[in-house]
Formats: C-alpha cells, structure tokens, sequence
C-alpha cells in the first residue's frame, strides 16, 4: 500500500480483514495523507492541518463497518451544521432537524421553509440511492438502477433534469430568499463546482441533505485520530506501516506489479497487489514509466485536469469569533458568501485564472464543535479560499503576483480575514497567533496535493465516474496487472469517505481470487 491516508489506511484493513499480509509504505514521517492534527501554533490549539469536517465518513458504509469507534474514535457535533451570515445581519443556518433548518429560513422569507421541506421530501425518495451510487465501484449497478427508477418516482418527470442541473437554477425554482439558495450553491462549491455547473446541483443537493441527516462532524481531539483509529485497527490484525518509506516507482515484470522501489533503493515485494493511494499523475509517467502505459493512457493522462489550489489560513483566538450578529445557534462550518451572483463572480474569475477579489470563504469553528481543540474560552479557527492552480493575475486591489511566496500568502490571507472581519469587526483583537498554508505548503507535506489541489482532480462531470481519471478509467484496475488506484483521482474523487481505497481493495481481491483459479480452470478444461 502506498500512502497512509484515509483511503490508504481503509484499504489496508479490508485487505487484512480478507486475511492478506499488507504493508504500508508513507513517505511522510507521520501517517494521515491530508487527514492530520498538528499544534504548530501552540500547544494549547489543536489545527486540523487539511481537512476538518466529515460528513462524507458519517454516511460511508464502509467506514461503518469498520466500527472505528472500538478502536476509540468519537463523533462529535456542533450546536448548528452549517451557518453563512448575510448582509443584513441575519444568517441562513442548516441544522440537523430539517424542521429547524425551514424554520429559520421561513422567518427569512415566508414560503421558504415550505419549499425547503419539499425539497427534503424529493431528497427522501432517491437520496440513499444517490449516495450508493456515488460511493460503489464503477458501474454501480444496484444503486444506480434504483436511483434511475426512484428519482422520477420522488419528483415526476422535471426531476429527471436534477443530475445535469445548476444549483442555481434549483435554487431558483424553489426558493424566493437568498439564504436557502446560499446553503446549497456553497456546499456545491465544497467540490468546486460553481453556482452555474451542470451537475451542481446534485453536489449541493447533497451535503445540505448529508447535514440535515448525519451532521458535519469531527472527531474528538483532532482529525488525526480518525487515522489513528484507522491504524490501530490495521496493526491490531497484523498489519505493518512504514513512515519515512518514500515510494520512487512500481517494479513491473512481465506487464505485472511485483513490488515497489523505495528511495532508499531498497525493494519491497507484492506477490498479490500494489494499491497506490497516489494522485493519478504521480502514477501514470511517475510511479509507472510512460514506456510501461499503452497509448491511451498516455493521451488520458494528458487531458487530466486538477481542482482549483488552495490557500488555508489557521488562528488561535483569545475568544470566539466576535459575530457582530451572532446566529441563534452556533455552527461549526461557516461559509462567508455575500450571495449566489458574488459566488459566480468568484467562481469566474478562479476558472478564469485571476486571484479572486472576494474570495468564497469556507471556515471551521472547532472549538465550537469539539471542546478539546483549545482551552475553555477560547477558539480554535481556520479558513480557506480556492486560487487558480496557474494564476496570471490578480482580480483584487492587493498586486498579488500568485507565485504563493510568503508576501503573497499574507497579502492573500489578510484578504480572507477582511472577509471575515466584515461580519466580526473586532475579530484581529482576538487572534493570537496566525499560519498561512498555500499551494507549496500543501504539496511539500501531501504529495497528493498538486499546488494545493485537494480533490485529486477537478470533480467538474468531465472528470467522473467513467472519465475519472480519464476516459474510460472508471474503475480501480490500471493497465498493469496486480496494481491499482486507490486515491482522490480514482472514482468516486474526493472526500473522506474511502471509496477509492475500498474499491482498489475490492477490486485486488476479486482479481487475486480469478488468477489463483485460472490454473484449476486449465487443468479441467484438459
């Protein structure tokens, strides 16, 4: 197994829990990929270092049945799911009871909460086919026929549209306020999809339902100790993890995987599989010589496209967020997103290759959520924004060049933290210490980040399903026989919710059983 992270570690414990002997290889010289905790700040604030919350993980069966919380993983929630505050000082909150979440949006605007439970109930009759299919390996068959029967059935034939619709445009047939159309075109931009993407509206459809019906939560004390569990599971069954074991390419003999060359220049061998929990292209002419792919790869990998780059800043605050119109009930998500036409301006000029002038702000209260992450009082905080991954230009007022050094990080997230202000004008006197984390930053500590890239690939319909990683690659298999793609890059894309690990794992075991009966096949067709 190469790589540590979530969907790394999820495929080593189905492999070990098939009875294989599995080895993981992580080049870092701690496990967790783009999953970890760090208190580089100070001691006293726990920083989720990349991601932060898990609503994916809460509604993966797979991650279920693994039952991580033997293994002492805690779930924990904040008060509310998801809140954007707007301009006229109210804020559009999504909660876990639905009930609540149109409530509040029907004080906004009378008819919303009506029109939000109606959209609740259309997401009732496909929703968990929605999920099935999005998450089982490519082509999924059971849920992707139910889902194909059950979404017209849920909504008649205008529902029909919704796989290829904008979330504008959802929004805009159900709802008269700003604020329900706000909750569902920026979670649709959690997978970069902008306001007018065909497709997003199923994305933003999707997390507000995954919300309303698992939370948005984090595990206790840090998004590292859902690693942890994860690798305390493994290791309990025998399962080994090398840090420090940077993986420098696929040893190929005879078109088949049959080990991994370390720098060290080592081997390491695979008598069954090789599952790398790579980026796509650090596979493809990386990992795996060019002259080892046929040409179809070589011309897929060509047109493969990375998601937006990002710029993340982490605080360690004296107090809470000083709200200068606090919500009625305190989300742990937060998104700063004046309205959907600012959020396609955004979206624009990110596509467009310009540093965004009012950049989407996603923002994770996590003290509010988890009361370990820093002392009584205080408030553990970040934020981050999306930047082209190739910048020729800056929208703003700040001359920021793009070339993501020190003065354009800071420049850049005192650009964020305006945003903020806004609604918390007295936020600076609150900070204690602050860290900027940019495209290098995140590449130079997860190889898989590709300039701050964290979906392993653009997640644009372009780039899924069959076309993830490219055309006609839709599942976990590769051109070389006992390897496999288990990371972001491999369908169903990103998230932590590790399908990309168990299909790799699935699909390992399902090869390995037909190449140890091909020889009893050859013995009885004699």
């Amino acid at each position: 197994m190469i790589g540590s992270g979530p969907n790394g570690l999820v495929a080593a414990n189905l492999l070990v829990d098939a009875g294989w002997s599995v080895t993981v290889l992580e080049a870092q010289p701690t496990i967790g990929g783009a999953v970890r905790t760090d208190t580089e700040l100070s001691p006293d604030w726990r920083l989720d270092t990349f991601s932060a919350f898990y609503p994916l993980a809460a509604a993966s069966k797979t991650i279920a049945n693994l039952h991580l919380e033997e293994h002492g993983l805690v779930w924990v929630h904040a008060p509310a799911v998801l809140g954007n505050p707007l301009p006229d000082g109210n804020w559009a909150l999504l909660q876990r009871d639905r009930h609540d979440t149109a409530a509040g949006l029907d004080e906004l605007c009378p008819g919303d909460g009506e029109a939000w439970l109606e959209l609740c109930a259309l997401w009732d009759g496909f929703g968990q086919d929605l999920i099935g299919t999005l998450l089982d390996p490519f082509p999924p068959l059971r849920h992707g026929v139910r889902f194909a029967v059950n979404l017209p059935r849920a909504g008649g034939l205008p529902a029909l549209r919704l796989p290829l619709m904008s979330v504008r445009r959802l929004g805009q047939e159900y709802f008269k306020g700003e604020a329900p159309r706000l909750l569902l075109a920026g979670n649709a931009l959690h997978a970069d999809f902008s306001p007018e993407g065909a497709g997003s509206a199923i994305f933003g459809l999707l997390l507000s339902m995954l919300g309303q019906a698992v939370g948005f939560p984090v595990p206790q004390g840090g998004a590292g100790e859902l690693i942890a569990a994860l690798a305390r599971r493994f290791e309990s069954k025998g399962g080994e993890i090398h840090t420090g074991s940077e993986v420098t390419s696929v040893v190929i003999r005879d078109g088949r995987a049959v080990a991994v060359k370390l720098a060290t220049g080592d081997e390491v061998q695979a008598t069954r599989a090789v599952i790398a929990n790579v980026s796509a292209p650090a596979l493809y002419g990386g990992l795996v010589s060019l002259d080892d792919l046929p040409d179809r790869t070589r011309r897929g990998m060509a047109g493969f496209e990375w998601d937006p780059s990002t710029v993340k800043v982490d605080w360690a605050l004296s107090g809470p967020v000083p709200w200068e119109s606090a919500p009625t009930v305190a989300p742990g998500t937060v998104h700063i997103a004046h309205s959907v036409d600012e959020l396609s301006t955004f979206s624009g000029q990110v596509s467009g290759n310009s540093i965004p002038s009012d950049p989407f702000l996603l923002i994770g209260q996590m003290t509010t959520t988890d009361r370990t992450r820093s002392k009584p009082g205080t408030e553990s905080l970040w934020a981050y924004a999306h930047v082209p991954q190739a910048p020729r230009g800056d929208a703003g007022d700040g001359g920021i060049r793009g070339v993501w050094d020190s003065s354009d990080l800071e420049r850049f997230a005192d650009r964020m933290q305006g945003r903020i202000e806004r609604f918390a004008p007295d936020f600076s006197s609150r900070i204690v210490s602050r860290r900027v984390l940019g495209p290098h930053e995140f590449q130079a500590r997860d190889a898989n980040l590709h300039r701050g890239a964290v979906n392993g690939g653009t997640a644009g319909l372009h780039q899924q399903l069959v076309f993830r990683p490219m055309p006609g690659m839709g599942r976990a298999e590769t051109p070389i026989k006992g390897l496999f793609l288990g990371s972001a890059s491999a369908h169903p894309g990103g998230g932590v919710h590790g399908a990309p690990g168990a299909n790799a794992a699935k699909a390992a075991l399902a090869h390995d059983r037909l190449r140890r009966l091909r020889p009893n096949l050859r013995k009885k067709s004699r």
